[in-house]
């Protein structure tokens, strides 16, 4: 519902933050990571995902888009819920998560709190092969003045394509089209190639 929100930090400790936006103050969890991120920021940019339960609306905040990302894939894990995904984030870098869970790791998983032997050998086996897909770099925010490849690029992969195959699905669409493409024809281009 959310995507982000941006606004004045009014309120800020290690469980959540009080984000003010259009008059309205948002009661944002976070984890540590992100509260490590926000440093002494005065505004801030909060990408976020509404839990919705029968007796509670409750916001979850990212300091990036990767870091929501990575949120979402432990929690699709059947009996990691926000909170224990929030944990994860808060025990060890979303890099070394994503390192660990790709790498087959329990050990490391298993030293999260709430982690115990059979749920991190389902965040492996669920996961692993999800995010060897999308590869390292999917938790690096995108840049804000992309170039028309990277556009591209970004696009295919929400679409829910590979990375690597993206990135060859677009240089074969430069190949045929030529550099002066426009993002929406070097997406057609490529997506006849995926």
């Amino acid at each position: 519902m959310f995507a982000y929100i941006d606004g004045k930090l009014t309120f800020k400790c290690p469980a959540y933050i009080v984000v003010e936006a259009g008059g309205v103050g948002y009661h944002i969890n976070i984890s540590l990571n992100t509260y490590s991120s926000l440093a002494d920021a005065e505004r801030c940019k909060v990408y976020t995902w509404l839990h919705v339960k029968e007796d509670a609306h409750t916001l979850y905040g990212f300091a990036d888009e990767g870091e929501r990302r990575l949120f979402l894939h432990l929690i699709s894990v059947s009996g990691i819920g926000p909170n224990t995904g929030r944990m994860m984030l808060s025990s060890i870098t979303p890099t070394e998560i994503q390192t660990a869970i790709v790498n087959g790791d329990l050990t490391l998983i298993q030293r999260i709190k709430g982690i115990g032997a059979k749920s991190a050998q389902r965040l492996v086996l669920e996961l692993q092969d999800k995010l060897k897909k999308e590869g390292t770099g999917s938790l690096i925010a995108a840049p804000l003045n992309n170039t028309v490849k990277e556009e591209a690029l970004s696009a295919l992969m929400m679409l829910g394509f590979a990375k690597p195959a993206s990135e060859k699905a677009i240089d074969n669409a430069v190949k045929t089209g030529g550099q002066d493409l426009s993002i929406e024809q070097m997406i057609k281009l490529a997506l006849k190639n995926l």
